[in-house]
Formats: C-alpha cells, structure tokens, sequence
C-alpha cells in the first residue's frame, strides 16, 4: 500500500457513509432488504439490478453505488493496523468528536508480548472505534489490515507492521486478531471486515532497484508452504476473514493478483474461502502486470484480473478499462457480476443493508472511542512488548537516583511513537514527559538526530549528562520514514548515535539505551560494552508508548516481552541478496530467521529478560514415545489434521527472585527426522503467564498440535516422521525433554501443486 501516498490523499479521497434506505427507499421490499434470506441471495438480487456500465464502475475500492437505487457511493480503501488510520476512506474531524482514535503499539510491538488474549482485546477495541467511526459517516465498514508477511530479511522497510519472523507466532497472533476484529469466528454478522495481506511472498519494496511492482519472487513449494503461507491459512481457513488483499509482486512468474494458482487452488480450492469473501488487489497491482510483462496493455490486465479471482481492484484499471475488455470478449459480464456479488456480500454480513434497530454495532458512537478501558489497553500492550536486552543490575533504577539526562532523537519523540498506517492519537506521551510525570528531574538534550553525521550536538549532550545521576539515550532507527517503497541498505545504527553513546559511556554514569523502531539493527557495540548498562527495545510503542517504557525504567513493573525477530550481525546484508527468497542455508545463503540462520546472531528470536529470576520444570510425566499411526488416528475427527492435538506440556515456572513479574514461555522442538536440511529449532507453543508473585510457581500449559511437530516435504507437504525429537523451553534453553516418533511416516496436508 502507498502509505505516503494515501495520507496525502486521505482528506480529499475520504467521504461520508450512509446506508441504504430499505425502508422507504428504491431498494424497500426488494430481496434485498430481507433479512430472511441469506446474504448471497441478496447479494445476487441487488448485483442483479445493475446495469453493464453500473457494474464496471463498481469494481474500484471507490465504488460509487447506484444513485438510482439508493445505493450509496462506498470506499473499500479503510486502514486499522493499530487503530483507525488515516486513509483514502477514514476521515477524522479537525476537532472535537471524532477528531483521534487509539493508537495502539506498531504490530511488531504487540506481537513481542506474546499474549493473545491481549491481541483479541486490542483488535475488539480497533472494531468497535471503526464502527464508531463509520456510523458518524468518517469510515468504512473494512478494513485493509492485518499485514500477516513474515519479516523474513532484516532490511525490510515495512517488518514492523508485520508481528514478525515466526509464521506459527504470526498465525496464533493473525487468528486471534481477527476474532476481535470481525467480532468472532466467522460470525453471522461481521462487526467489521478484516484483510489478510498481502498474499503472496511480499516482502521487498525496493532493494538496489528491485521494485515491488515488478519483481518477480521465486518461492519452492516448501517455502511457499512452511514459511510463507502458514498465516494466510490460520487467517482466511480457520479465522474465517472477510477478505485477502493480494500482493504487487509476482511469485514464481505469475503475478499474484492474476494468479490462478494463489487465488483460485490455494485460497479457495484448498482453504475454503467461499462466495461470502472477497479479493483486492494492493492498491494499482491490476495495472502493475504490464511492469511485470504479464499483459500487453491495461483491458488486458483488468480481464486478467477478474478472471483470476481479484474482485476489486484497489485503483482505476478495473473501472476504466473492463468496458474495452468486454468489447474484446477478454471478459464476460458474468465475471464481473461474481465479483460484485462476492464484495456485495461481504456488506450484506456487515449489516449494511438492516434496520440500525436490529444491528448492535450501529449504536456505536462517540463515547465508545479512546475510552478509559482502550486507554489502558493501550499502555499494557506497550508494556507488554517491551524487551529487555541487557540489564547488569542497572534497571530499574535505584531510588538514589533523581536527575536523569534524555538524550537522543527518541527521548522527546511523539509522533514517531505511533510508526505508519497511524491515525491521529489523542495523546501522545514521550519518554521525556514521562520521567518527568513520574517525579524525575528531567533534562531533555537531543545531542544528534537518527541520521547525522554532525557532531555539533555532542558538547551539550555530554554536558547535560554530566550534571546528571544517569543516562537514558534514547535512539535507534525510524523505519516510518523509509517503511513503504523503500528498503534498508545496511542494519547498523544510522548516523553517528553509536558515536555518541560511547562518548556518554566514557562518562562512567549508569546508562540506559532505549532503542526505538521496528526492525533490528545490530547492538553488538552495545551488548559488548560494559558501560552500556541495559538496553531496552520499544519498537513503536503508540500513545503511551513513553509511560510504558519509563515504567519499566523506574521498577513499577518487569519486563517480559520477546524478541519477535532475530537481531542479525551487521554482516549479515553482505552474505545474501534480499531478493534471494528461500529461507534455508545453502553455498550462497546464510539462511534465514532463527529456524536456518547458520551464524550466531546479535540476539536470539525469543529473547527477553526479567527483573526477577525464574526456575523452570517439567510438570508431571512428560510421556517418551508417541505412535504415529495412534495419533494419525485419533485425529481423524478433526476437521484439519494438522490443528488435531498431538500433546499438551506443563511447565512450572517457579519465580525464584523478589520481583514480580509475569513470564512468557516459549516452547521449541528440535529434530533431525524428516527431510534436510534440518532446521535450528521451531516455536511450536507459548503463553504468558502474568503476575508471578516472588517466591511463587505457577503452571504454563503449552498445547502442541499434530502439525507443530509435523516437517514439509519439498512439494509442500506436511508429515509426521518417525525419530527423535527435543522439546526446548525458553531463550537460551532452560529445561529438554526427549521424545520418540515411532512407527511409519504419515502424511497430515496434502498441499496442492502448481500447473506445470
């Protein structure tokens, strides 16, 4: 998506919503209208009505409606990645009602507190607010989110709207996320429609010339199947979600927006995604296929579009050219009424076309927008996420000390708080204001900006620090400005930061490092400098984002939040190309994320300490051996094998220090059954157990499905292969435990093949 681009155009694209009028109106009486019928056959009976030139002009996200029928103009172009955004189809007031909404954590941020019951909250507040909004006319009834791409290679410019490497964490965070956004699993009322995006193998926006509009990524059936699209099926076969957003590039030569192969046998063949859902093309995607040679021109590209299944196209070159593709006979008007009927649909679940009496979400107002209870939502998943990477004892701090120094861009930043696809937040708290709120004496000294190279800002920095008790610099990248269409060249800390806080380590003051922005860039100078005494990430923490982190400084609460993405060595860029897709090593690629990565990275996925210590311990009797054909067997009743249970472990988490704290577990197998090369080790379980009391155990119950522990065969397919496995809790390994597989392997998914 053009995230510059549409907040740009987001004023003047914006318009009111309103509803049809079935009761007085044209549609009155109508199929339509009748909320005895099920929503495909009204959706039919109302497409039904249209004309040729009415249904052409309604395939764009800009859908102008059918003024004779009273069919009001609807804009599908609606964005709530961490609230409700400003975009082509939200508008918000310039002040008084309607004027902000929360702003929550970036992705990347609330994906690290590894809590889902917190995701589904958030993503519950994120629905309610968007209906809130829509019924004052100011937004639409979906809404293009959440961006679900593994954050595969550190250089990626858009990773922290991504919740990021792991696609098992991705499809547990995807899953719940749309139960809150949608109001439940495939409910019979959407509250708001969610899109899943952007399918398939995006993740280069321009790396050295390669553009997203026309690069062209090549996937193997495994990775496709194991790494890529493991979240797209929690989203669209088991979440249920309203619709699918597909991707600018071209995998495997076909690009994915006119791709039969994604869009027919994967999404709907395989996946089940049915006539209630629905397709969009990223925004221009439809008339990208000329960049990437696919169509000679654009009725070329619009024909290629709907008949491979892209119901509308987020742009103009459905609606300006699918005329002359009809005229060429390149599509029928049978193609673009399935399409409409699809769209349509989806609004018939919305309610769109019921009394507001019968529809719960339609009183939605105001006084459900940034209430107390999404206020504080807000600060706890900022305080959640939060990862503490080093700490020698410094953190939190001593009551002794009362002076602070801010240093740094971050230290006073406010904006830079919410990341991208951000709306307008009521507040925003930034570190600075909260020592201060919290009783420091607080000094505030920005001594360089994330990219200079200027040192002119040094003296006042080391002069502000010296009249200090400590030192918080606050730094690191802002990806929001290179984020959309751009990628990073390098994963260092930008300008001359590192150069500064080593000259503030120099000092022999107590140092703290806040390092802001979604994706990692390489502490090695840090983690190896013993003056650096804790270093802190809080990626993009949102309206709060200030409280929550200084929280943590201060010792009102502990941290317990996990790296979500693998900190990377610096040269790591020099070893293998972004546009090399596959994730397993080889003479040429390192390989990638925790599960391939082949050298020692900077910081381990998974990674996040305490201000306490805990013990951990096998619960009872874990059992050694498993029957493959037992558990094949006994999972026959499952509508999906691969989601039947394997095994559930119980693992005490005893809390051995004197602070409390909550405790995230993580739960990883290892094998070298199946086929190579074998993978480092996979998440297969977590859960976050809160408020552990000092001196108390508590039980962390880690469920294990069939296709957790299953591997993926080169053509895609997952199996249950007979040898030994290692079950592995936290990072670094706390506790093992050794089971065996027996009997003959057996086959869980049967992943379908691309056309020759």
């Amino acid at each position: 998506m053009f995230g510059a681009f549409f907040v740009v155009l987001a004023a003047s694209y914006a318009a009111g919503y309103s509803f049809p009028d079935c009761v007085n109106g044209p549609l009155a009486n109508t199929t339509v209208c009748s909320t005895s019928a099920d929503p495909i056959t009204r959706a039919k009976a109302l497409i039904a009505m249209f004309n040729t030139t009415e249904l052409i002009a309604n395939t764009d996200n800009g859908s102008p409606g059918v003024p004779r029928l009273g069919l009001p103009a609807y804009n599908w172009w609606s964005e709530a990645l961490h609230g409700v955004a400003s975009s082509p189809g939200v508008s918000f007031a310039p002040s008084g009602q309607f004027s902000f909404a929360t702003s929550f954590p970036e992705p990347i941020l609330m994906s690290a507190a590894f809590d889902d019951e917190m995701i589904k909250a958030v993503a519950t507040v994120i629905s309610t607010e968007v209906r809130a909004f829509n019924n004052a006319g100011r937004a639409g009834l979906d809404a293009f989110t959440p961006n679900i791409n593994p954050f595969r290679d550190p250089r990626w410019g858009r990773g922290q709207e991504t919740p990021g490497e792991d696609p098992f964490r991705i499809a547990q965070y995807v899953f719940n996320l749309i139960d809150g956004l949608q109001g439940g699993i495939d409910p019979p009322q959407f509250k708001i429609a969610a899109d899943c995006k952007h399918f398939a193998g995006y993740d280069v926006e321009d790396w050295e010339g390669n553009l997203r509009f026309a690069f062209n990524a090549i996937i193997s059936p495994q990775d496709l199947s194991e790494f890529y699209l493991p979240p797209f099926q929690s989203c669209v076969r088991d979440a249920k979600v309203a619709s699918v957003m597909c991707s600018y590039n071209a995998v495997n030569g076909i690009p994915s927006c006119g791709d039969t192969y994604l869009l027919q046998t994967i999404l709907r063949d395989y996946w089940g995604f049915d006539q209630n859902r629905w397709v969009t093309s990223d925004c221009d995607a439809i008339s990208n296929f000329i960049d990437h040679k696919f169509v000679s021109d654009l009725p070329h590209a619009a024909a290629a579009g709907i008949k491979a299944g892209t119901d509308i196209d987020c742009g103009s070159t459905y609606g300006n050219n699918l005329g002359a593709a009809l005229n060429m006979s390149l599509v029928n008007v049978s193609d673009i009424s399935a399409a409409l009927t699809r769209q349509y649909t989806s609004l018939v679940r919305l309610g769109y076309f019921d009394p507001a009496a019968s529809q719960p979400y339609r009183q939605l107002g105001w006084a459900d927008v940034n209430t107390p209870t999404a206020q504080n939502l807000a600060y706890q998943i900022a305080v959640e996420g939060v990862v503490l990477l080093k700490n020698d004892g410094t953190l939190p701090l001593s009551s002794s000390i009362k002076k602070l120094a801010f240093i740094g861009p971050w230290a006073n930043a406010t904006k830079q708080m919410q990341g991208n696809y951000q709306g307008i937040a009521p507040f925003l708290i930034s570190p600075f204001e909260a020592a201060q709120t919290a009783g420091f004496s607080a000094t505030l000294t920005p001594g360089t900006a994330i990219n200079s190279s200027t040192t002119s800002g040094f003296a006042a920095a080391i002069a502000a620090a010296q009249a200090a008790d400590a030192i918080v610099y606050a730094g690191g990248i802002d990806d929001s400005i290179e984020a959309e269409a751009m990628d990073r060249d390098t994963i260092t800390w930008p300008g001359n930061q590192l150069d500064l806080v080593t000259e503030l380590a120099g000092l022999g003051k107590p140092l703290v490092v806040m390092q802001f922005g979604g994706g990692q860039v390489d502490d090695v100078a840090l983690k190896n400098n013993s003056k650096v005494n804790a270093i802190l990430w809080g990626g993009y923490p949102g309206q709060s984002g200030g409280k929550a982190i200084m929280d943590i400084v201060a010792g009102k609460v502990s941290p317990a939040g996990r790296l979500p993405v693998t900190q990377y060595p610096a040269n790591y860029v020099d070893a293998v190309p972004m546009t090399d897709m596959s994730v397993r090593p080889s003479s040429t690629n390192p390989g990638r994320t925790y599960k391939w990565l082949t050298s020692t990275p900077t910081y381990e996925f998974g990674l996040g300490l305490s201000f306490t210590t805990f013990s951990l311990s096998f619960s009872g009797s874990p059992s050694t051996s498993y029957s493959i054909q037992s558990l094949v067997s006994a999972g026959g009743s499952s509508a999906h094998l691969d989601l039947a249970p394997f095994d559930t472990f119980s693992v005490a988490v005893h809390n051995t220090g004197t602070v409390t704290s909550d405790f995230v577990s993580l739960l990883f197998v290892k094998t070298t059954a199946g086929p190579a090369p074998f993978p480092n080790k996979e998440l297969i379980s977590y859960v976050r157990t809160k408020g552990i009391d000092a001196g108390q155990t508590a039980t962390a119950r880690l469920p294990v499905t069939l296709g957790s522990i299953a591997r993926v065969d080169a053509n895609g397919s997952a199996w249950l292969f007979p040898g030994d496995y290692t079950l592995m809790v936290d990072v670094p390994t706390a506790i093992t435990h050794n089971f065996q597989l027996t009997g003959n392997k057996a086959q869980i998914t049967n992943w379908p093949a691309a056309p020759a």
